[in-house]
């Protein structure tokens, strides 16, 4: 069989000694006796997948021990609400749209509090990224948004915005780990995430919201055992 070089934005081609890997852990993972697809979530086995996992990624990002590491379901579609939902403090988020990711998130942060479109390339179809050196930045706002690649158009920033001190939130879905970063150029609060057992609901907290956290436990939930979840460091 000929191997088949997918170099695409989305599923692409794997080393071949890792898909053998794969293939024979597929039906006995590492002496389990079973797939990882089988095992508990909350099994040692598994504990130690999502652990080294993490730790890998702080490697090779060099990702600084003040950021929390999110491993989330629903992929960067999901960040373009859970974004405002988490941290639109002051309902206002300022967003520079140079592609239909982008795009995307501006239009579903509208529905949340006040999104500022400070830049966009629309006008000549996404197929250059505007001047972000001296952009009209929100005063009050919470963030600066931006999707870093633009697969569809063949865009992407090589510099990044001025946001003059705002918090940069990016998309790096398309571009993740294919090139060195500097973290701290970037989100500087994740979510923190807990499961109320008792109606599984998720409460999710900025990082600067542990006060709120603890009072809530105290207050609220006082001796109930609190699960915290942890979900890719995700720029979005």
């Amino acid at each position: 069989m000929a191997r088949v070089y997918n170099f695409s934005a989305g599923p692409a081609v794997l080393p071949e000694e890792v898909l053998k890997e794969a293939a024979d852990e597929m039906l006995d993972y590492q002496g389990t006796g079973m797939s990882v697809m089988e095992m508990s979530h909350r099994s040692a086995a598994y504990d130690k997948i999502i652990k080294d996992a993490e730790q890998d990624l702080r490697d090779l990002m060099e990702i600084p021990d003040n950021y929390k590491v999110l491993f989330l379901q629903g992929g960067a579609s999901q960040q373009f609400a859970m974004i405002p939902m988490n941290l639109m403090k002051n309902g206002v988020a300022d967003y520079i749209v140079t592609g239909q990711w982008a795009k995307k998130a501006y239009n579903e942060a509208c529905k949340y509090g006040k999104a500022v479109k400070i830049a966009s390339s629309e006008d000549e179809t996404f197929s250059y990224i505007p001047d972000c050196s001296d952009l009209p930045v929100s005063e009050n706002a919470d963030y600066v948004y931006i999707c870093q690649n633009n697969t569809i158009y063949g865009t992407q920033f090589h510099t990044l915005p001025n946001t003059k001190g705002k918090t940069l939130v990016a998309d790096v879905s398309s571009c993740f780990l294919s090139e060195p970063m500097d973290i701290k150029r970037f989100m500087h609060l994740l979510f923190h995430s807990f499961v109320d057992d008792d109606d599984n609901r998720i409460y999710r907290f900025s990082a600067g919201d542990m006060e709120a956290i603890e009072r809530l436990k105290a207050e609220k939930y006082a001796c109930k055992e609190w699960i915290y979840h942890k979900s890719a460091l995700t720029f979005t």
